[in-house]
């Protein structure tokens, strides 16, 4: 794996694409930094070398080019406060202003390009609505024609090219993917942030020590079919949770009430069970649950069986039950992988399964267990928590880290490994 541990940045500009793509509120000022915090190594990395870099980003899912609404220009502040130098901004990605103050970046110095959003070239899709299929197929032909010189301009203003951004890995965008072929094989690289997503992954999915734990969560089955197939073959236990849980119960003849449930999905739980059972692997459900009488923090609650809701009850989370079943089975495991709450943890009142889930999970850990948290919801849990620091590692990664468990190739990845 090239990493920037082995390349000497003196003298060089540095192509860093990084994922800034961090929430902003209606003054457009961050309401998280994680994202920009932890690209901060490796940008440091570079200048202390005595290179500079050119940091690279998306904002949001603008439909135009410009938007001042998914600006980069709004981070710019923070971006140098962090950095400890005044990055300079380019009010384009691309363009002759662009290009010289890419050109005229000296040693120890930073520029923050305008959102490559801001093009469709950057996606390789067409914008807008389109009349019928045939005139939808001509303006991706004309994207997809301009996308080779966006990327060749992108790969011009830099001596190497260094992808920290695992967020984004599962997309063959012009500045993820295509732009790599522009560097040769010693000066493309991972950052510290991609290397260390990348070996999180292979931690969990080939490099196992067993047993092995996968804890799913998540509203519906059909979101995480290709997941859940996957780890099918990988793991030794596989906790259902979350919204999935009323489908796989009803699918076995339980009552749940007015509970989460495809209906029309029920055929495929009864499929998964049944390939669990021929790859010996242990499928582990909810046996009681915490119902509530409306979506509601605070409506009137009960515990009963997840079998046995009540008509117009609906679960919101799991039971004292399930979460001793939880817990005894996540403490044993020696890989721990997980994603997705127990129930709805926006609810303070039904927060209490995904944290003793959590707590679990960190127990584990402190036993010498390697844990993966990551995929959605189950970030903002451990964060809410205060667990993050107990786990072995939380994944930038929403998409990215999804389809790495789905098995797929990452083109992010492939990228700097080789074509």
């Amino acid at each position: 794996m090239q990493t920037i541990d082995k390349f000497n940045f003196a003298g060089k500009k540095a192509f860093v694409r990084v994922d800034f793509n961090v929430p902003l509120n209606e003054n457009a000022e961050i309401t998280d930094d994680n994202r920009i915090r932890a690209a901060l190594p490796t940008l440091k990395k570079i200048l202390a070398d005595g290179g500079s870099v050119i940091i690279a980003s998306h904002m949001g899912r603008p439909k135009k080019n410009p938007d001042t609404k998914y600006s980069l220009k709004a981070i710019l502040a923070h971006v140098s406060e962090l950095l400890g130098v005044d990055v300079k901004f380019a009010p384009d990605c691309v363009g002759d202003e662009a290009a010289k103050m890419a050109s005229e970046l000296k040693a120890g110095e930073a520029l923050l390009l305008e959102n490559l959003r801001f093009y469709a070239e950057e996606e390789g899709k067409p914008r807008g609505e389109f009349a019928n299929d045939e005139e939808k197929a001509a303006a991706k032909k004309v994207v997809k024609e301009s996308q080779k010189a966006f990327t060749a301009k992108l790969a011009s203003y830099a001596d190497c090219y260094v992808n920290d951004a695992f967020g984004t890995a599962h997309r063959a965008h012009a500045s993820t993917a295509l732009i790599a072929k522009y560097f040769n094989e010693d000066s493309r690289m991972f950052g510290y942030l991609m290397e260390k997503e990348v070996i999180a992954v292979q931690k969990v999915m080939t490099d196992t020590a067993r047993p092995f734990t996968a804890i799913m969560g998540g509203s519906k089955v059909s979101s995480k079919i290709e997941i859940i197939e996957n780890l099918l073959t990988k793991v030794d236990n596989l906790i259902i949770a979350g919204g999935m849980t009323y489908t796989f119960t009803k699918a076995m003849g339980g009552k749940i009430g007015n509970s989460i449930c495809e209906n029309d999905k029920l055929e495929m739980a009864l499929d998964l069970l049944e390939k669990a059972k021929k790859n010996n692997v242990k499928i582990v459900l909810a046996v009681d649950a915490k119902i509530a009488d409306s979506f509601s923090n605070d409506a009137k609650t009960a515990f009963v069986p997840v079998d046995e809701i009540p008509d117009n009850w609906q679960g919101l989370d799991i039971g004292p039950k399930t979460e001793k079943i939880f817990g005894d089975v996540i403490k044993a495991s020696k890989t721990i992988l997980w994603n997705g709450p127990t129930g709805v943890f926006e609810f303070d009142n039904f927060t209490h399964g995904s944290l003793s889930v959590g707590e679990a999970i960190v127990e584990a850990t402190k036993n010498g267990a390697f844990s993966l948290v990551g995929g959605g919801d189950s970030v903002a849990c451990v964060n809410k928590f205060g667990l993050a620091d107990g786990v072995s590692y939380v994944s930038t990664g929403g998409g990215a880290l999804l389809e790495a468990i789905e098995g797929r190739v990452l083109p992010g990845i492939e990228a700097i490994r080789g074509f």
